[in-house]
């Protein structure tokens, strides 16, 4: 893929190491293209990673993730954009276990990750562990992705309300993250609608991105302290994704800011905006890195 600037959707990121002064041990990327010279077609990538393990391990095992994903979505051809995710989450995850092998100071760490991969309008994801990604849309609020944790499976199997989940100790327990000895199954799950079940969910992949639509990607420390509507309300309140993303971390940060924070908003622009931009009169891209 050939890399461009400015990108063709709005995007805004921002990442917080929270209020207790624990290390950021989260990161993030957001890469715009060109699919190549015989297919001209915009995209978008963006990929957040949320570190886990001591000692700045988790801080090393994010950046491996974070870096090695953007890297193979990079250097890749754009044509099967599944694939190309998996296959980079795998060496991403393969780099994270070499690396935890090297010394104590490594040992055990690991890293979750949610990718975003939007080419022209076509959103394809993919997610391993509990960074989310949410979808809105004409006013509703819609997780595209389902947590790999303890609590998750209990929800699912009737054992734990989800309204308690938060509290439950367990509530950080990860069943699949980069990192570990075997490779992570890789979720492909894009979920669209209650209780779709994982044929049609995997089937939802290269989903229409309408003008107005706003994806939003995130790690748990935004997620542990806002509840869903929270997040709908917030955004749209705010007058574009540069002040949507400082607004979500002020309000977790105003709730506790227990841990890390990062926010990744890339938002499809209007046809007012596209016919503006076209007449010159405004730049509507807002970029923060």
């Amino acid at each position: 893929m050939i890399p461009s600037s400015p990108a063709h959707l709005h995007v805004a990121a921002l990442s917080h190491s929270g209020m207790t002064g624990k290390i950021n041990e989260d990161r993030f990327a957001v890469s715009s293209f060109n699919l190549g010279p015989d297919d001209p077609r915009p995209a978008v990538f963006a990929v957040v990673a949320d570190g886990i393990g001591g000692h700045r391990a988790g801080e090393v095992a994010a950046e491996l993730v974070v870096n090695y994903i953007s890297q193979g979505v990079a250097e890749s051809n754009g044509k099967k954009p599944l694939k190309i995710l998996e296959n980079a989450i795998h060496n991403a995850s393969q780099a994270v276990a070499v690396r935890s092998a090297t010394g104590m100071e490594h040992e055990g760490m690991g890293a979750t990750c949610a990718c975003a991969w939007v080419v022209d309008r076509k959103l394809y994801i993919a997610h391993v562990g509990d960074s989310r990604i949410y979808l809105i849309r004409d006013g509703q609020i819609r997780r595209l992705t389902i947590d790999h944790t303890w609590v998750q499976e209990a929800i699912e199997k009737g054992i734990l309300d989800p309204e308690r989940a938060r509290e439950h100790p367990n509530v950080h327990v990860i069943r699949r993250y980069l990192g570990s000895g075997r490779l992570p199954e890789v979720d492909f799950r894009l979920c669209l609608e209650e209780g779709e079940d994982d044929q049609k969910a995997n089937g939802n992949q290269g989903f229409e991105m309408g003008p107005g639509d706003t994806l939003l990607l995130c790690t748990d420390g935004l997620t542990d302290l806002l509840w869903d509507d929270e997040i709908l309300k917030t955004l749209d309140s705010q007058p574009d994704v540069n002040a949507a993303a400082e607004a979500l971390v002020e309000m977790a940060n105003r709730r506790g800011g227990h841990d890390n924070i990062t926010v990744v908003l890339i938002s499809v622009p209007s046809p007012a905006e596209v016919v503006r931009k076209k007449k010159g009169f405004v730049d509507w891209l807002r970029r923060e890195h």
